[in-house]
Order: structure tokens, then C-alpha cells, then sequence
């Protein structure tokens, strides 16, 4: 059954999708994140991410966490560097306890001092632990690296000091910003029909006065390649090398998308998983990454390798690109591209709570959404001309900038 998109009476927009499973998802997308933060608030939407379920006006942190739980369900969060989205798992049986406390921990929670001051203990021992995965920890050091002095560069969970610095009135004043009408919407898939969901959010969203002031975000501009090496106590060598690409509203971005899973994408029948490591064994991982924003994108290869093979692996990388950027694709090499992408999406969308939250995230950026059904035919639609252009565009290793963390 295809999705629908209602606003509410409020002027709150509800995306849903009417399924026949058991288990149902519900979520409240803010198109707030990391970017929104001022110089000094390093960290601050992640941190309100962990304190928001820290109890209500009606609520201890322990029947927050117990609502869901004491049903089977599941109640989770996650912040990027443009949203964060709460949500919740539950028996489709469940959905007006899944809508009320969403409701109640989005528009009423406390953030008590106390609960505050644990949390910042418990996000230090995070940033902590990234430091000890130089796999995780430089793509966002390679972010910084080529968003430099831009707040996408910002790491998401901040800095010991920063996190330190935080205090509930900055947590306030950052939700008043940010979490406005335009920028928040309620995504649902699951066993309900949109007349009853609406009924429902209705009671528990749609009484809540939002206010929607504009919140103008700074463009990125200027960008300059870099290379950067550091030097740590690592067993292996890890590297990043990318550069700026397209933002999530250009037409570019589909063909773009194919080409990035045929280089480095999910399957290991990707061109740079087949040089550098089925054929040659050189590394243990490889991938490459295209992350669409509101108003750029960036294009990343990873891989992580012995020191000694690193020379010959970026040489693979590199020769691999030049192929990209010199032979179009053959009709069945395109046909096999679309496919296995379409496939990928097909599979990604087989898990409901992974669908709820790609629904919501487009109708935050647009204003319709598009069905799985049209998704697929603007893929289809793709040309080899296309995908030979943007490779060409996008892919010249002298607008790339390169970091590698190295061992001692």
C-alpha cells in the first residue's frame, strides 16, 4: 500500500505507510544536527539526543525507558550531522502508547540537572571509545579535514570540553531554534490505517503549539584539498581520500549514487573490493561512501591496509576511477549496475524501521515522497552518458584531499 503524507492541524506533517506485519515503527525526524551548533556548542544535538529520554513532566528516566520495553518494544534515537530522529519499535498493537510517549518525551521532557551531569560521564566514555577505532575515528577527522572551519566538519559527539561545557538552558535554547514547524515530521510504518494514525496523532501531536522561525544555515564554500598524515600507535594504516560532491537536491545525485555502489558500494563484487582485495588481498577493507546534504555532499574511499601495501592500493584506487572517468559503461555492465543497486534498496526497504526512516528523511528535504515504485524508475532512468559525467566531475584525484593515520 503506497505512503501518505498529512498535515496535521497544527501544520505538523505525518508520512505513513500502511503494512499487514506485527512490529510497527513510528518517529519524529527534526532536521537539526550537528551543522545547527554554534562554535560553542560542539556536541550539543547529540547530547540532547541522550538527555531527551532522561524523564518527563509526568515521567522518571525509568518509565520512559519501561513504556516500550514492558510491551516488547524498543525506543531509540540517532543524530547526523543535519537530523536527529527518535523512535520507537513496537507490536503494531501498541500504537497509541508508541505516539503518546514520543509526544511526551519530545514536548515535555525536563532534562533535569542531575540526569545531565551522568550523561556527560556517559558521552565522554563515547568519544573515548572512538578514539580507540581509527576505522570509525577518521571519517570524522576526514570530514573536518574537508569542511574545514565549516560546522559539517563539527565531530557529532563534540569534544571532552565541549560536552563539559553544556548546561540545560543551552540544551532549551537549542531546541527552541531548531526543532520548529518546518523542520520536524512524524514518519510511521507499520499495521494501522492512515485514518486511525491521524485520529491518533491528532490527540498527542497535534494540540502542541511549534513555533517555526526561520533557521538560516550557513552554505559551504571555499573548499580546498588538503592531505594530512597522522602519526598514532596503530597496527595498521588507515586511509581517506574524497572530496566535496552533489547535495541531495540535484538531478546529478541519482546517476552519482549508481556509480559510487559499482566502485565501493555494499556488495563485494565492487570494482575497488575486486582490485584491492579479492584479486590481490591487500586490504581488509575497502568501500567508498557518497553522503547527499542539504546544500553539498561528499564522495570518500576508505581503506585500511599494512603500510607497506598502502602505495599500491591508492594506485589501484586511482586506476580504478581513470576507468570510470574514460569508458562508459557497456549497456549490460549499466543493466547489472542498476540492478544490484535496486536490489540493495529493495532489501534495505525489507526492513521496516530502515523504510520509516527514509521516509521521514525525505519528507524533510521535500515536499512530496516519492514511491519505492518511482524511486526505482528514476535509477532505471539513468543513462551511461550520465554516469560517465559525473565521474568526471566529481572524480579527479587532484581535487582530492587524503588523510592517513599512520603507525609509529
Amino acid at each position: 500500500m503506497p505512503h501518505r503524507v498529512i498535515t496535521l492541524r497544527n501544520g505538523l506533517r505525518l508520512v505513513h505507510k500502511q503494512t499487514d506485519s506485527p512490529i510497527s515503527h513510528f518517529g519524529v525526524l527534526v532536521n537539526a544536527g550537528t551543522r545547527d551548533e554554534s562554535a560553542q556548542q560542539m556536541g550539543l544535538a547529540h547530547f540532547v539526543e541522550h538527555t531527551i529520554f532522561k524523564g518527563t513532566a509526568k515521567r522518571t528516566p525509568y518509565r520512559v525507558i519501561n513504556c516500550m520495553e514492558s510491551v516488547g518494544g524498543d525506543l531509540n534515537a540517532s543524530t547526523s550531522k543535519e537530523e536527529t530522529c527518535f523512535h520507537t519499535s513496537f507490536p503494531s498493537s501498541e500504537y497509541p502508547r508508541a505516539v503518546e510517549l514520543l509526544s511526551d518525551i519530545f514536548f515535555h521532557a525536563t532534562f533535569p540537572e542531575d540526569e545531565l551531569e551522568k550523561e556527560k560521564t556517559v558521552v565522554l566514555e563515547e568519544i573515548n571509545y572512538y578514539k580507540d577505532s581509527p576505522s570509525e575515528l577518521i571519517f570524522d577527522d576526514f570530514e573536518d579535514l574537508v569542511f574545514t572551519g565549516h560546522s559539517l566538519g563539527k565531530n557529532i559527539l563534540g569534544t571532552a570540553r565541549s560536552v563539559k561545557r553544556i548546561t540545560r538552558e543551552g540544551i532549551l535554547t537549542f531546541i527552541r531554534q531548531n526543532y520548529t514547524l518546518d523542520n520536524i515530521v512524524l514518519s510511521s510504518v507499520g499495521n494501522i490505517s492512515t485514518q486511525r494514525l491521524v485520529r491518533i496523532c491528532e490527540r498527542f501531536f497535534g494540540d502542541e503549539e511549534i513555533c517555526n522561525a526561520p533557521r538560516p544555515r550557513q552554505p559551504f564554500a571555499d573548499y580546498q584539498p588538503r592531505s594530512v598524515t597522522q602519526h598514532k600507535r596503530i597496527a595498521q594504516t588507515h586511509v581517506m581520500m574524497g572530496c566535496p560532491a552533489y547535495d541531495v537536491h540535484r538531478d546529478e545525485r541519482v546517476p552519482f549514487l549508481l556509480l559510487n555502489n559499482l566502485l565501493g558500494g555494499q556488495g563485494m563484487s565492487s570494482r575497488l573490493n575486486m582490485s584491492v582485495r579479492e584479486r590481490r588481498g591487500l586490504a581488509y577493507s575497502i568501500e567508498s561512501n557518497y553522503t547527499p546534504f542539504s546544500d553539498t555532499g561528499l564522495f570518500s574511499v576508505y581503506f585500511g591496509c599494512e603500510n607497506q601495501h598502502k602505495g599500491q592500493c591508492m594506485e589501484l584506487i586511482y586506476k580504478e576511477l581513470e576507468k570510470v572517468c574514460t569508458h562508459a559503461l557497456g549497456t549490460l555492465q549499466l543493466h547489472g549496475a542498476k540492478k544490484q543497486l535496486m536490489g540493495q534498496l529493495a532489501l534495505s526497504n525489507e526492513a521496516k524501521l530502515n523504510e520509516m526512516l527514509a521516509l521521514g528523511h525525505t519528507a524533510l528535504f521535500f515536499d512530496e515522497v516519492d514511491t519505492f515504485e518511482e524511486s526505482m524508475a528514476e535509477i532505471e532512468s539513468v543513462t551511461a552518458d550520465q554516469v560517465l559525467a559525473v565521474a568526471n566531475e566529481i572524480l579527479q584525484p587532484d581535487h582530492f584531499s587524503v588523510l592517513q593515520y599512520a603507525s609509529r
